[in-house]
């Protein structure tokens, strides 16, 4: 697992169940968010378009929230990088994984949340 040293990635709880589970983390260069461009756009966004616009009362609305704009993120936000598609019809069109020799991605599951908290 990669992350950044900042307050995305505060929590001693989360670090303390990857090294009972023997995970290796990889931190990046305090101060070079280049070294993970993909996370640190998605970041960005997440707080622009979702955690900047809301005060939550609790955990479980925060959750429900969240979700909703995982939602639109994933079915009907459309992504430069995927052509202007959503990572859902992005997804759809790859070709069956037997008909790759090399994954180029994975598809976006409904079920799997781009994030947890």
């Amino acid at each position: 697992m990669r992350s950044d040293n900042g307050p995305e990635f505060v929590a001693r709880a989360v670090q303390d169940w990857l090294n009972k589970r023997e995970c290796q983390t990889i931190y990046i260069t305090p101060g070079s968010p280049w070294e993970n461009p993909y996370i640190e756009s998605f970041i960005g966004s997440l707080r622009r378009e979702c955690l900047d616009r809301y005060l939550f009362v609790n955990g479980r609305e925060a959750q429900q929230v969240i979700a909703a704009w995982q939602h639109e993120y994933n079915h009907y936000r459309p992504h430069s990088s995927l052509n202007y598609l959503a990572p859902a019809e992005f997804a759809r069109q790859l070709p069956a994984a037997g008909d790759l020799m090399v994954a180029t991605a994975l598809p976006i599951s409904d079920s799997r949340p781009i994030i947890s908290l």
